[in-house]
């Protein structure tokens, strides 16, 4: 059976992100898509460093819930990652949560399906679901879309049950991301996955 991981960037375990990702969950159980979701935004995250210890150890040096998180990641068909907008930007210890999943994980992401899901008062949304989705489009990973841009409105999680249209984009974008994880599945078996290219490592140490 499919499986989703869902990660909420925020604060609060029930708050305006806690609520979009909820209406995803919704969805997905009854698209018969299983489900986790994972608290991160209340943890003590600390950012990568650059030691470049992971290539040896093939996980992060600092052994905490990134690692843990890794092996669902690794596991999952798919990857939702929610965040409320801070400064016109997703949470910072989501970022150093992302950054350090991604960096020292050596499992390949390619064709994992990656959804970002952004919640705001007012403003600054697009900024933070462009930051998110980087991780995604650098990993390989398919990025699946809605019927406007992920987000929700709202200062509390009962201003977000206001938002309809919200809510009604989130459960687009969870038959979306539904639909995209089977069919990928359905295509592997019968073409196998693209054929992905890693030779090449344009640098100029020289500085030319």
């Amino acid at each position: 059976m499919a499986n989703v991981l869902l990660l909420n960037g925020s604060p609060r375990a029930n708050g305006c992100t806690a609520t979009a990702l909820q209406e995803m969950i919704g969805v997905f159980q009854a698209e018969g898509v299983e489900t986790e979701l994972i608290h991160v935004g209340n943890r003590e995250i600390r950012g990568c460093i650059a030691c470049n210890r992971c290539e040896q150890l093939q996980r992060c040096v600092f052994d905490d819930i990134v690692n843990e998180v890794a092996k669902k990641f690794e596991a999952a068909d798919g990857l939702v990652v929610g965040s409320p907008v801070y400064y016109s930007s997703p949470n910072g210890t989501l970022l150093a949560f992302l950054d350090r999943l991604f960096y020292s994980t050596p499992f390949s992401k390619h064709m994992k399906v990656g959804a970002a899901v952004v919640s705001c008062r007012r403003g600054g949304n697009t900024a933070s679901f462009d930051v998110l989705n980087k991780y995604f489009t650098i990993s390989g990973m398919p990025v699946a879309s809605s019927t406007y841009w992920n987000q929700v409105h709202g200062f509390t999680a009962e201003d977000v049950r206001k938002d309809l249209e919200g809510l009604e984009t989130m459960r687009n974008l969870a038959r979306n991301m539904a639909f995209l994880i089977k069919a990928i599945a359905d295509a592997k078996q019968t073409y196998g996955l693209p054929v992905q290219e890693r030779k090449q490592f344009t640098s100029f140490p020289d500085g030319k």
